[in-house]
């Protein structure tokens, strides 16, 4: 049975669909058969970040309406073995998505795949509380401000509370904490929460810290998940998280501002 893995945050704009394309890629790469999928109906942009858009001919809401069936509907990357997107409907309501569909289409995925990547929509309206409701794992996605860090608190208490674990009373979702856009020069000018700042305040344990980077905006645009970039600081950020995730024991980096050459030299 696969292990269900929500992507979520309270806020809109900090790479929670970046961080679910990156994270599956990654999970896939690890040997993990995987599948992603996007629960932000009504936008869909997970299969753009995917790179996959022009292949998209049903979607999750066609097949929890029985149109069509998940073999039709799923996509398999061109890039990674293993890897599989299951995009979301650009035409119909969010309503269009009921608790009984979502639960039958993960049950039939659970039977196929290690793992199930919820891309979920920002806010905590319906299609945000249908993707954390099955989650057995939750990688809570928050930049270093105030507001994202206050939103993903809320998210905390829904994933404590409204969802299926909380209802059954079993264990608990397992919560981690993935910082994006992480700029320590700005921290340093008191521009931006610390990573113990962050840590304090949701006192959940921490997976990654992703770098401020122009290569994850270049890797959207071009359709490829940015851990594929392995030569890019963000690239190996996910890569680490998703190694940590997994188990393996790794030193968290980018988390000092990088010194240049004369720097490194008088260590200034």
């Amino acid at each position: 049975m696969a292990r269900i893995l929500v992507v979520t945050s309270g806020k809109g704009g900090v790479g929670k669909t970046t961080t679910s394309a990156a994270f599956a890629a990654g999970l896939a790469r690890h040997g993990n058969k995987t599948v992603v999928v996007d629960f932000d109906v009504g936008l869909r942009n997970l299969d753009l970040i995917m790179g996959c858009e022009r292949r998209v001919v049903y979607d999750f809401v066609n097949v929890i309406n029985g149109e069509a069936n998940l073999n039709q509907a799923l996509i398999r990357d061109k890039r990674v073995e293993n890897l599989y997107i299951l995009p979301a409907s650009q035409t119909r309501d969010k309503d269009a998505l009921t608790q009984e569909g979502v639960d039958k289409v993960l049950a039939e995925l659970g039977e196929q795949f290690d793992y199930i990547v919820c891309d979920s929509p920002a806010g905590i309206e319906r299609g945000a509380n249908l993707a954390m409701y099955f989650a057995d794992d939750a990688l809570v996605v928050t930049n270093p401000e105030v507001s994202s860090v206050r939103d993903s608190d809320r998210v905390l208490g829904l994933l404590a509370s409204k969802t299926r674990r909380a209802e059954q009373g079993a264990e608990p979702v397992r919560e981690h904490l993935l910082i994006t856009r992480y700029a320590p020069s700005r921290v340093g000018k008191g521009e931006m929460l610390s990573v113990e700042d962050v840590r304090e305040i949701l006192a959940i344990d921490l997976l990654g810290v992703i770098p401020e980077s122009t290569a994850v905006l270049n890797a959207s645009n071009a359709g490829v998940p940015v851990i594929l970039e392995d030569r890019t600081d963000a690239g190996q950020a996910y890569e680490d998280a998703v190694a940590r995730f997994l188990g393996e024991d790794r030193e968290h980096r980018f988390l000092s501002e990088k010194k240049g050459l004369f720097g490194r030299i008088f260590g200034g």
